[in-house]
């Protein structure tokens, strides 16, 4: 197998050591670089998960660098093609992703300008919350050009819809498709006329009142995760997400993923970092792609827009 490219995880808690773990086993990195700022934590977690190397079968190379607050030990990521920034304190029972605005804002400026420093030519993929703010203030303080910063939010809602929808219809996850755009948040947009199973629309086997049941449970997904678990937030399927995005920007796929990107004109919206489909590459997102939606739904779409609008403008501040 081919490995090629560089790539880091900044944050090494649940979801980056996790994420690491999911792209040293994709196998196809030269390496996989994982920091925090917990001594010894990233360093630790990297040994354990390149002694798992003959058990899994791959041979991309692990490595974990303990980073200070006036970026010592960031040299560790220079070369990386991808950075994920999963840095920031997660959800506690009770809190909503914008009640982290404030001390993830200044986390994700310091590691953004880290990574301005030392990977210049980066794809950024943010997924620290609230994730659509994250990702303009990373935009903002990078100064990258807008298709290189990109936020992990409807890779996850989606992925969270389509369980629920084979769930209860009992269906295998591979028959059904879903789709949410808009904010990773309150003014999340599911798609219910994107969504089939096998084929057949979703309205066509499940009535509007289930679909909307479904619909808000994707919604507050997170939120339910995070009171069962009561001392952190989700990981596994945000991982998940975020890893495939990074894949598809290592294997210049041209898949077709929702995330949060840069909207300019698509659905009569401008100027804001919002969760719709894109076509994903080398270069992060090569374009936005639009379809069509009912008249409810595209206003949802435009509602979400002005939600983050203002808070995008706010947290560049911060």
């Amino acid at each position: 197998m081919s490995r090629t490219g560089k790539i880091t995880v900044v944050g090494a808690g649940f979801y980056g050591s996790t994420t690491a773990q999911r792209l040293a086993e994709y196998d196809i990195f030269d390496e996989v670089v994982l920091t925090d700022i917990v001594d010894g934590k990233p360093e630790g977690l990297a040994l354990d998960m390149s002694q798992s190397r003959p058990v899994e079968g791959f041979e991309t190379k692990v490595n974990g660098q303990t980073t200070g607050p006036d970026g010592e030990g960031y040299e560790a990521i220079a070369g990386s093609g991808i950075v994920i920034i999963t840095a920031g304190l997660p959800r506690k029972p009770g809190m909503s992703r914008m009640d982290l605005i404030g001390v993830n804002a200044k986390i994700v400026r310091n590691v953004t300008e880290q990574v301005v420093k030392h990977a210049p030519e980066a794809v950024l993929i943010v997924v620290s919350n609230p994730l659509d703010e994250m990702t303009a203030l990373a935009a903002k303080v990078s100064g990258f050009p807008s298709h290189r910063v990109m936020g992990q939010a409807g890779m996850l809602d989606t992925a969270r819809f389509t369980n629920f929808v084979a769930e209860r219809l009992g269906v295998p996850v591979h028959s059904v498709r879903t789709l949410t755009l808009g904010s990773h948040g309150d003014t999340m947009v599911p798609v219910p006329s994107a969504c089939t199973v096998d084929g057949k629309p979703l309205a066509d086997l499940l009535s509007a009142d289930e679909i909307e049941q479904l619909v808000e449970r994707t919604r507050n997904g997170g939120g339910e995760i995070v009171a069962l678990l009561k001392t952190g937030s989700a990981y596994y399927a945000p991982s998940a997400a975020a890893a495939r995005m990074a894949r598809a920007v290592a294997e210049d796929s041209g898949a077709v993923m929702p995330v949060c990107t840069w909207v300019d004109g698509e659905y009569g919206i401008a100027g804001v970092y919002l969760g719709v489909e894109a076509e994903i590459g080398a270069t992060g997102v090569r374009r936005v792609v639009e379809r069509d939606l009912t008249d409810s739904e595209l206003a949802g779409l435009r509602a979400a827009a002005e939600a983050v609008r203002a808070k995008q403008a706010d947290v560049a501040s911060l």
